[in-house]
């Protein structure tokens, strides 16, 4: 198609270097010759067959370098397409096959023996062009006087005009002769592409600059170019004037291109694909990729782009070791993507997977079992070798290798050697896969691991036989030493932090100061303590009613349990929800992170079915709240007032494991210091005792 004369500009360059190109006019390819050489140029593109090496009879002409020139080839006078000018030299290789000294004389005067130094040296050169997506080979005959020939030394070149080829396009040329005597040559250029296309990199961002004047309107679009389907468009516009577009990094992918064209009739695409050698896009592409393992036996590679990759058949252990490469092949180089293939295999098993490497490092790995959501079986595979005769030999694939059956080896497969092969022989064992030479086989293992279990439980019981007769005999001393292991028990238990998650009304800061000087100081103790203080960035993302579920949930599975934190704000919250739960989410003043607010819906019903004893707690502070003042529905748990009953509450928050009175009586003094100061100043703030609560210390 032609192009535009201001595209070639823009590409070319503003300068009069532009108009300088050497027109050529008209379709037609031509070929010349510098002097002394003659060359004609053969009808038609030939075939690209350059053939093995030979060796060269006598002196033949050889290309020695290839030489590029831009020109334009021109169908009107301003509407031309960009084409490469080819320059092939040319030198003699070899050496004239002299006559033998003992017949030199004599003979000189032989006008026969002049004859090859007369003749012409005669070469088929063949030209091979390639820029995606075209490919052309064309064949030229080139002939020299044979009295200009001296070996090793330049007789002079051919021209040939010449390959038409895209803006920023990539264009690799070969030359060798016919029949090739030599290694071709090759070289590889890089047209000139699009002055106002720029790509640029910034950090995690990636800058399209695409600098045209203001009325310039143009197309752009994003496209993967996959080589194994058609192209599949991302994004596409319409733009006019200077624009820079803005890609992530983990938008790119090696097969990622950018085509622009100006919007006018006829005009030209220009594609580039700049990310073909980026680690960031080929990181992205094994990220994008995914491996399926389709019932029955299909398996399926999708990506975005063709991968460079090698697949293999692997079986998985049970044990979590590594996966071992099976015999049977799959498509090992270049796997086709997005397209469903199939596995060689007579039979599935849950252990057999699929590997997906590049550059010999694991990428992708899916087994069997994971689609099935069956898991992996303890069978052992028995690799069958055949030869002839019906000669045939078995091994197991171990970690340690292939163990041959029936060997001395101090391996499971050699221990049950000929189970296995009663196994196999009274066909118990699934066969996978089988050619002519080799088979695979899966043989199962559950009763062998049953028989060393029954063992293992009549050792046991043995044991504990043993143990009876032993306490009969010393029973005195079989008491004291249960005793002193419930002791041990007992410290355990109470060394194990028991989880706490405390609920309170976020009313104002010096309140939530409070609840977290609490909190900080119930860490202290062997508890796990969760509060929504301590976690703002996960009750933002989640919200507080999903938050409060999932670690009441946590909470009370792990056998803890939820403090709930009683304020003037809350107990009038709660009032409100007991007398209308609709009107009170809707008019009740918390902010976005109060949990109280938002776990009231699932706390009430708790307490309103029953369930809420052994799972709930209540605490309020002296002089902020009295004990009257707590609904009564929270009263079917114990309600605490802090820090004048902090023993009874500690110990009540540690459960069963709690420790003697005389250690919850030195905790509780701990807690109380941490707290008082904190509780001092609120109370002061709010104006003593009399304060929003209208209640005085709960001496109870």
């Amino acid at each position: 198609m032609p192009v535009p004369w201001f595209l070639l500009s823009l590409a070319l360059g503003r300068s009069p270097m532009v108009l300088s190109l050497e027109k050529l006019m008209g379709p037609q390819d031509t070929a010349r010759c510098s002097p002394g050489l003659s060359c004609h140029l053969w009808d038609g593109d030939v075939l690209c067959l350059p053939g093995s090496i030979v060796s060269a009879p006598g002196p033949v002409l050889v290309p020695t370098r290839l030489q590029t020139e831009l020109v334009l080839r021109c169908y009107q006078e301003t509407d031309c397409d960009l084409c490469v000018r080819v320059a092939i030299h040319l030198a003699v290789h070899g050496h004239w096959e002299e006559p033998k000294d003992e017949d030199t004389f004599g003979r000189a005067a032989d006008p026969e023996l002049e004859e090859p130094r007369n003749a012409f040296l005669q070469a088929q050169v063949v030209l091979s062009f390639q820029a995606y997506p075209t490919a052309r080979c064309v064949l030229l005959e080139v002939q020299v006087p044979a009295a200009l020939v001296q070996p090793g030394q330049s007789v002079g070149s051919v021209v040939f005009d010449c390959f038409e080829a895209a803006l920023g396009a990539e264009v690799r040329i070969w030359s060798y002769t016919q029949p090739r005597y030599q290694k071709e040559l090759n070289f590889t250029q890089q047209l000139p592409a699009l002055p106002w296309l720029n790509v640029s990199a910034d950090g995690d961002d990636v800058y399209l600059v695409l600098d045209v004047s203001e009325e310039q309107r143009f197309g752009l679009s994003l496209y993967w170019n996959q080589i194994q389907g058609p192209t599949k468009p991302w994004w596409h516009r319409n733009l006019t004037g200077p624009q820079t577009i803005t890609l992530n990094h983990t938008d790119l992918f090696p097969c990622l291109c950018i085509q622009v064209w100006p919007l006018e009739p006829d005009s030209v695409r220009t594609s580039i694909c700049p990310f073909r050698e980026d680690p960031r896009a080929h990181r992205n592409l094994w990220r994008a990729a995914r491996l399926q393992l389709l019932p029955p036996r299909g398996w399926r590679l999708d990506a975005p782009c063709s991968l460079l990759a090698e697949a293999t058949l692997c079986w998985q252990a049970p044990g979590g070791g590594p996966c071992q490469s099976l015999v049977p092949p799959l498509y090992q180089a270049n796997v086709t993507v997005n397209k469903t293939l199939e596995l060689p295999l007579l039979n599935a098993h849950p252990n057999l997977c699929v590997q997906v490497s590049s550059w010999e490092k694991l990428q992708l790995q899916e087994c069997l079992w994971a689609d099935s959501l069956r898991a992996l079986k303890d069978d052992l595979l028995l690799v069958e070798t055949r030869g002839l005769q019906d000669n045939r030999s078995l091994c197991a694939l171990e970690p340690s290798g292939c163990t041959p059956l029936l060997s001395k080896a101090s391996t499971r497969a050699a221990r049950l050697g000929e189970q296995l092969l009663q196994d196999l022989q009274s066909g118990q064992c699934l066969q996978l896969w089988e050619d002519e030479l080799r088979a695979l086989w899966a043989c199962p293992m559950d009763k062998y691991v049953h028989q060393r279990w029954a063992l293992v439980w009549l050792a046991c019981l043995l044991l504990a036989s043993v143990l009876f007769l032993l306490f009969l005999f010393r029973k005195d001393h079989v008491k004291g030493w249960l005793r002193l292991l419930k002791e041990d028990l007992r410290a355990g238990a109470a060394a194990r932090a028991r989880a706490a998650l405390l609920l309170y009304s976020a009313e104002d800061s010096g309140f939530e100061r409070l609840v977290g000087a609490l909190a900080s100081a119930l860490c202290q103790l062997p508890l796990q303590v969760t509060v929504d203080l301590w976690s703002r960035r996960e009750l933002s993302a989640q919200g507080p009613l999903a938050w409060f579920h999932a670690q009441r949930r946590q909470t009370l599975q792990e056998g803890g349990v939820v403090v709930l934190l009683f304020s003037p704000g809350a107990v009038a919250l709660c009032h409100e929800w007991l007398q209308d739960a609709a009107s009170a989410s809707a008019s009740a003043p918390h902010g976005p992170h109060d949990a109280f607010a938002a776990s009231l819906s699932c706390v009430l019903p708790d307490f309103l079915q029953g369930r809420a004893p052994g799972r709930y707690v209540g605490a309020y502070f002296d002089g902020l709240l009295h004990s009257g003042a707590v609904p009564a529905l929270f009263r079917s748990v114990p309600v605490f007032s802090l820090p004048s009953q902090l023993p009874d509450f500690l110990g009540t928050l540690q459960g069963p494991g709690a420790p003697s009175p005389g250690r919850l009586g030195e905790r509780a003094k701990q807690v109380s210091r941490a707290l008082q100061p904190t509780l001092d100043q609120l109370l002061q703030a709010l104006g003593g005792p009399g304060g929003p609560g209208g209640g005085t210390r709960d001496g109870t």
